[in-house]
């Protein structure tokens, strides 16, 4: 049996243990006799709804020596990051493939199915990281595996059956790539590969469920019983806020890890041919993570404005209590992607004969696209000595402060954003020279509506951020974010039209970046990770001593609000451990692509 063969066979074997485990076939289950006691006499009270019980620290299990939540968060973290891999990559392997298949260039084809082939190392990890997750749950958190297996069981039912499904179809879809070409033989390839996604997608929204029921419980009596279906407590208030951001950060996450790829490879060829794939390769990779990235703001606003209409408690706790400044920590990373991002647009334009003439432009673009970082992640109030405090007057800076409010963020975000945007327009022009008579009107309008969407955001920002009242305040996002999106896509259709038919300075020369390029897709990567690491924990920590907000309280030795250290310590091993487990996987696809001639020793063998 193959190393791969065995990780199936064991995350296939952990997922059935989880289902089988969760709640036994009398439906009442395992735990300590005062817990259980507890549990049957508010099952009582409560009729026929599911009753939270009521635990003591003696009631969670222990083990000499381990931190069951450190063990519990990094399984949960490594499982998700994986997860997020190989959801994303057959998203965008199935897109390029059908844009293969509509041009006829078998470049894309090519490269879909190297994705693909990534993606399966990956998707035996994640399938073994979540039977570590399962099996840490029942040892560490039995009682509150039973409770969430008894309103769940039915999705749990049905995502081992997807599971199995996404699994047929994406070996499938992988093993018969080569099968199932041409003709009639190629829709039936893209059909396998439409369900592998529809079946991934799907496993994704069930555990959002799961997670943002945590979060949000829905249909809990007054008595704290749940007496509600599983469609209730599914379709919970944070369910479909969870859903969209998970969707967009998955695919920007899935390209920067498909693009560190792309850079491991460019930097270990040794053919100018083969640097040229691979400089493709991640130049398309980052293109898809940079079009995920840029509406992934917003829909984390989305997210944090949903929380905060939910409870007011939890979303002042979010950006505005004990987690406030892991969020200058989010700010700088999202920076980084921001940064990193561009960076690499701008090497890239050493690929083009025609690039020559917008050099001048970028120092400007990295200025502005600098000190909107710097407002992004200014803080509003300082951490100080008693010293500083008595020699500042107060733990706002005169003329700081004003930046570390959210109008001042917006304002910020969005001036990054259509900055990366016109980055990549400039990249796009390059190489092209304009044929059409309405050259100049066509720069003018887009030089205008850059301008207009600009003024538009400071004025926003700016006015309804500090002259009015909160309720505008709140509000002028709303606008700030349509501003951003118009110019972005009327700026675009106004290029395409423009460069219809356009002529070539030169044939791109691909591989002819320079080496730091490939470092920026690798840094985008790390910071992905870092961030989705970061802002999990936020996410789970928000809930504070409660494993059900409202309903189900944590009483564990561990039901504590770590420092900002101690939680960035945490993500950053998960950081490290993953990344080495990805370059485990690169190295693995790597190699399985190596032949080699037979030996001296089969020599002797046939002699």
């Amino acid at each position: 049996m193959t190393p791969r063969r065995a990780f199936r066979l064991l995350g296939t074997l952990l997922l059935l243990a989880f289902i089988f485990c969760l709640v036994p076939p009398d439906g009442t289950g395992t735990g300590s006799g005062a817990a259980l006691a507890q549990q049957s006499a508010d099952a009582q009270t409560a009729a026929t709804g599911i009753a939270a019980p009521k635990l003591t620290a003696e009631d969670y299990p222990t083990i000499a020596g381990v931190n069951a939540r450190v063990v519990v968060w990094l399984a949960a973290q490594l499982h998700l990051w994986f997860a997020a891999f190989v959801l994303a990559v057959p998203i965008f392997v199935f897109i390029i493939e059908a844009i293969g298949m509509w041009s006829r260039d078998r470049r894309y084809d090519d490269m879909a199915y190297e994705f693909i082939k990534i993606s399966i190392a990956a998707y035996s990890l994640t399938a073994v990281l979540g039977g570590l997750l399962v099996f840490s749950l029942i040892v560490f958190y039995p009682h509150l595996t039973q409770y969430l297996g008894a309103i769940f069981k039915e999705t749990m039912f049905y995502y081992a059956l997807l599971f199995f499904v996404e699994s047929a179809a994406l070996y499938l879809y992988y093993y018969g790539w080569h099968w199932l070409q041409g003709g009639f033989r190629k829709w039936v390839h893209l059909t396998i590969g439409l369900l592998l996604n529809a079946a991934g997608t799907t496993l994704m929204f069930l555990a959002n469920g799961w997670l943002t029921f945590m979060m949000s419980p829905a249909g809990i009596d007054p008595s704290g019983a749940f007496t509600g279906d599983v469609w209730t407590a599914l379709h919970n208030h944070l369910w479909n806020p969870i859903n969209i951001h998970r969707m967009v950060a998955n695919v920007a996450y899935g390209g920067s890890i498909v693009g560190a790829y792309a850079a491991f490879k460019f930097l270990s060829a040794s053919g100018a041919k083969e640097k040229a794939h691979y400089d493709w390769m991640g130049y398309t990779a980052n293109f898809i993570a940079i079009c995920a990235l840029l509406p992934l703001p917003f829909a984390g606003y989305y997210l944090a404005a949903e929380i905060y209409a939910y409870s007011q408690q939890m979303g002042i706790t979010l950006m505005g209590g004990i987690f406030a400044w892991l969020f200058i920590i989010q700010a700088v990373l999202i920076g980084t992607l921001f940064l990193s991002a561009n960076y690499y647009l701008w090497c890239g334009m050493a690929r083009s004969e025609g690039a020559a003439r917008y050099y001048p432009y970028i120092k400007y673009i990295a200025v502005v696209l600098i000190g909107a970082f710097l407002v992004w992640f200014t803080p509003h109030t300082l951490v100080l000595t008693n010293e500083e405090l008595k020699a500042l007057g107060g733990p706002y800076h005169k003329y700081l402060g004003p930046l570390g409010i959210m109008p001042a963020k917006n304002t910020a975000v969005n001036v990054m954003i259509l900055f990366t945007a016109l980055s990549f327009l400039l990249y796009r022009r390059a190489n092209r020279v304009v044929t059409v008579p309405w050259e100049k009107a066509g720069n003018a309008v887009q030089v205008a509506l850059f301008s207009a969407g600009i003024v538009n955001i400071f004025f926003l920002g700016i006015y309804h951020g500090y002259f009015t009242n909160t309720v505008y305040k709140v509000a002028s996002s709303i606008p700030q974010v349509i501003t951003t999106l118009v110019v972005i896509a009327v700026s675009i259709l106004i290029d395409a039209m423009m460069y219809r038919g356009a002529k070539e300075v030169a044939p791109l020369r691909w591989g002819r970046v320079p080496d730091r390029a490939q470092y920026a897709l690798f840094l985008l990567a790390v910071a992905f990770t870092w961030l989705m690491g970061l802002m999990g924990y936020i996410r789970s920590g928000i809930r504070q001593h409660w494993h059900v907000v409202g309903v189900f309280r944590d009483n564990s030795p561990d039901a504590f609000t770590p420092t900002l250290g101690y939680a960035a310590n945490v993500v950053s091993v998960g950081t490290m451990i993953f990344m080495a487990m990805v370059i485990f996987v690169f190295w693995l696809s790597q190699i399985s692509g190596v032949k080699r001639e037979p030996d001296g020793y089969w020599k002797e063998q046939r002699a």
